[in-house]
């Protein structure tokens, strides 16, 4: 997957994101820039990804891993 970045900044008040730990379970949450990174649980963030107005996805691309990816997007 090719990610090719914005030449503009887009203005956002949450950014949501799923990475996986170390051991491999994902972890989900809503950031609030420079306030907050609050844990939330993966209902949530399947819920605002399918009814949020998104802005931007950003994937996360994981070390030697063609398959899997990580995701971050933005509202």
């Amino acid at each position: 997957m090719r990610y090719i970045p914005s030449p503009i900044t887009p203005q956002f008040e949450l950014m949501y994101s799923a990475t996986a730990n170390r051991s491999g379970r994902m972890q989900y949450h809503r950031i609030k820039p420079g306030v907050s990174k609050v844990r939330i649980s993966r209902s949530e963030f399947i819920k605002a990804y399918n009814s949020l107005r998104i802005l931007g996805i950003k994937p996360l691309p994981v070390a030697n891993s063609e398959t899997d990816f990580q995701i971050e997007f933005y509202v």
